[in-house]
């Protein structure tokens, strides 16, 4: 069985007073405050969410 790789992200600025599918991504990728961590898998469809509010976050591979 294959081992998914998996991404670090973070929340580095405020969710408020985003557009509502930007506060949509923010919460299907896990993240409920600021600088909060979570690791999701690689997957496509998370790296979508991810692109689309990549100036809200900061991104790191896991180990």
């Amino acid at each position: 069985m294959a081992k998914v790789k998996k991404i670090r992200i973070t929340l580095r600025k405020s969710k408020h007073g985003r557009l509502k599918a930007h506060r949509a991504c923010v919460a299907g990728l896990g993240l409920r405050r600021m600088h909060q961590t979570v690791e999701v898998d690689d997957t496509p469809e998370n790296r979508g969410m991810i692109n689309r509010i990549s100036y809200m976050l900061q991104v790191e591979e896991a180990s």
